[in-house]
Parts: C-alpha cells; sequence; structure tokens
C-alpha cells in the first residue's frame, strides 16, 4: 500500500513490477502510459495493472492547486490472490477481473468516485479488515461493465530478465516525437538491429514502427479530448510534421 502526495507534479516513471497493481489517482490531470497505450486520465482515476506490465503516470496539473497531486496504491501478488479465490465458485468474477487486467483496465470515473472514500479508509484499517475491504473493492470492480482494456501487448516472459526490452521501452516512450534511430536503439539494448527486431516482436507482438505509431496516436487522442489545441499543432506535437501523414496514420 502506498499513499503519494505529490505537490509537483507526478513524475514519468517507467517501471514495471511482479505484483498487480490498483491505481486511484486524485486531483490530478495528465497522461498514463500503460504498456503500449497512451491516453488521458483525470480525477478519480482508477486502472488495475497486470503484473509485469511496464506503467506510469505523468501528470500535467492540478485541479485544485492548493492541493497535491494524489495516488492511493495497492499492490498484491498473482499467486496471492489466486490462491485465495481457488474453488470459490462465489469468487469466480474476481477471477475473471485479474484475467481481463492482463493488459491493463481502466473503470468507469463514478466507480472511482464512489470507492474513494473506500480507498482512503483502507489506510487505517488493520489487517484482516484491510483484507476484507480489498476483496469487497474488487468485487464492485467486477461488476463494472463501463470498464475497458487499455493495452493490446499483454507482457511475456523475458529470458534473462526484462532490463533489456524495459531499456527499450523507457527510451521509446520518453522520445516517441522524435525520428526513432533502429541503430541507437540496437546500441541501447545492446543487440544487432535485426536482433532487436526481433527480441521487440516476439515480447510485445508488434513492430517497433507499429509500437511508436501507437504511442503517438494515443497521445494525439489524449490532447484532442482533453485540450483546444488546433489539430496541426497537434500533429506536430506527437511527432508528425506532415499533418497529411498524421492524418493517414491517425485513419489506419
Amino acid at each position: 500500500m502506498l499513499k503519494r502526495r505529490l505537490d509537483d507534479a507526478i513524475p514519468f516513471q517507467w517501471h514495471h513490477h511482479p505484483e498487480f497493481e490498483l491505481t486511484l489517482t486524485l486531483n490530478s490531470q495528465g497522461q498514463r502510459f500503460i504498456g503500449d497505450h497512451v491516453g488521458s486520465y483525470g480525477d478519480a482515476d482508477l486502472v488495475l495493472v497486470g503484473p509485469n506490465l511496464p506503467h506510469t503516470w505523468a501528470s500535467r496539473k492540478k485541479l485544485d492547486h492548493t492541493e497535491p497531486h494524489i495516488a492511493l496504491v495497492f499492490w498484491f501478488r498473482k499467486e496471492w490472490i489466486e490462491g485465495l479465490i481457488a474453488g470459490s465458485v462465489e469468487l469466480q468474477p474476481v477471477k475473471d477481473l485479474m484475467n481481463r487486467s492482463l493488459g491493463g483496465l481502466a473503470f468507469a470515473r463514478e466507480t472511482g468516485l464512489a470507492l474513494a472514500p473506500d480507498f482512503r479508509a483502507m489506510f487505517d484499517l488493520p489487517p484482516v479488515q484491510r483484507l476484507l475491504a480489498l476483496f469487497s473493492i474488487l468485487d464492485r470492480l467486477a461488476e463494472d461493465s463501463s470498464a475497458h482494456p487499455l493495452s493490446h501487448a499483454v507482457p511475456q516472459e523475458v529470458e534473462g530478465g526484462r532490463s533489456r526490452l524495459d531499456r527499450i521501452l523507457a527510451h521509446l516512450h520518453q522520445h516517441y516525437v522524435g525520428p526513432t534511430s533502429m541503430p541507437e536503439l540496437a546500441e541501447i539494448a545492446a543487440l544487432s538491429v535485426s536482433g532487436l527486431h526481433r527480441m521487440f516482436v516476439k515480447h510485445t507482438q508488434v513492430s517497433i514502427t507499429d509500437y511508436v505509431a501507437g504511442l503517438r496516436i494515443g497521445d494525439a487522442c489524449s490532447r484532442l479530448s482533453s485540450t483546444n489545441e488546433p489539430i496541426g499543432f497537434i500533429a506536430e506535437a506527437v511527432g508528425y510534421p506532415s499533418l497529411a501523414n498524421f492524418n493517414r496514420q491517425f485513419k489506419a
């Protein structure tokens, strides 16, 4: 469990871990990056992230400037949750929820607002009551028919650890607006260019070019839905100096 109160900003911190993560973000607006998903988030953003799925949030502004950005975060291991729900027909919806969240799952803002008091209260509960409260929240999330998946790429096992792939993903997420240099990426990964392509496709199911295009279009969609910036400005801001090229990618 973690209660983050950040006065300045929620920084871009691309990372992953073996646990499921349930995060409620309050008093904040910005972008979230989960796997190959890029999207905007606002107050009461509630997301369930699957194990080993790279993710981060990056804020743009606070809603109430007198209060901090707040992130209420709960982690639980796959083996732990599976052990608790094994053989229980009543908890089958929670098991289904876990399976649906492997690529990230976002819930309706109304759900986040409704559950915010429960999230806050959990930090003051003793361990047994906290466990019961968590299962109550997961049960309610399993009933949220408006929940939608985020990332198309579900993490795969990576021989020898994930550090090589993580370095590439972190670089792409921080530099997708500029040109993509395959030799530079290969150097970061300590692979040949052909080896880089094979490794990336094997573990993300998409090419580097398609992955970058997805990041750019996701950023564009976020800006179109949350700002009044003109399309030409947005196209250039996400890495498409040519509006015609942007339109082709956007319609693809």
